[in-house]
């Protein structure tokens, strides 16, 4: 089973990293063009979505279900969300309306891949500025709001692991202040079929769950522990009803001891 899923890896890795390089090196010379977004790159970015939820089903056997849309306010907002796997960014995308992605500048530095991202309206931030690079970060988000996105932000800034102790950044909870928006927390289980450090993708559904919205104008330490509350409650939940539901990969000690005492506590 393993060797056989692989090779279904490999596969996918090879069509997905080839598309995704065409697709930017497309949509990053329209940017440089147009000087922004364009309906044809617009389309070109959903297409990309789209075509990788497709080519995981088909071909790793990832299902993706995302619910919770009606939860999304009209109008700007933030989208905060779970972070543990490639899936999430091209899994969420499509139900944001016009999406502004939090992007490391490290990624915006690539030519045509940076290019794209950045008519496509993504944010860039240099996280070896440290809280140093909060107002560059809230002045394009500002600008982003103007214009009609949604920010979409992973409070803990990078993929965690399945049930990993939750470490969220401040940076959330400045800009939740500072835009005075709602934000609407997003709980996933992703890290379960694709994960930050596996060499192979294991099939199984894939689920995202947009959440309520939280309201804008709560004191900071009240809207993180209500974010942090409502992720990874929602997160744990699909975690362990999908592990019930019984699981292709193989589960490495410390995540099976995870499971089996959150399943023992609600006993």
């Amino acid at each position: 089973m393993r060797i056989v899923q692989a090779v279904r890896t490999a596969l996918f890795y090879f069509i997905f990293i080839g598309q995704t390089a065409i697709l930017a090196i497309v949509i990053g010379t329209i940017g440089l063009i147009a000087r922004g977004r364009t309906p044809l790159s617009w389309t070109l970015a959903r297409y990309w979505c789209w075509s990788n939820i497709g080519l995981l089903r088909w071909i790793t056997g990832v299902k993706t279900i995302v619910t919770g849309n009606e939860h999304i306010p009209p109008g700007g907002c933030i989208i905060a969300s779970k972070h543990q796997s490639d899936w999430d960014v091209f899994a969420v995308f499509p139900h944001t309306g016009r999406p502004a992605y939090i992007v490391k500048k490290e990624l915006m530095r690539i030519p045509f891949f940076g290019w794209a991202a950045r008519s496509l309206d993504c944010i860039e931030i240099d996280r070896q500025k440290g809280g140093g690079a909060i107002p560059e970060m809230m002045s394009q988000a500002k600008a982003a709001i103007e214009r009609g996105c949604r920010i979409v932000i992973f409070p803990e800034g990078t993929r965690k692991a399945p049930l990993a102790p939750a470490d969220y950044r401040q940076g959330i909870a400045r800009m939740y202040t500072e835009l005075n928006v709602p934000v609407v927390p997003v709980a996933l289980n992703s890290g379960l079929f694709w994960g930050r450090n596996s060499l192979v993708i294991w099939p199984g559904t894939a689920q995202a769950r947009f959440l309520p919205a939280i309201e804008p104008g709560l004191p900071p330490d009240v809207f993180m522990a209500r974010l942090k509350k409502a992720i990874e409650t929602d997160s744990t939940d699909l975690i362990l009803a999908a592990a019930e539901s019984g699981l292709s990969r193989p589960l490495d000690p410390e995540l099976r001891a995870r499971i089996d005492a959150l399943q023992a506590s609600r006993v």
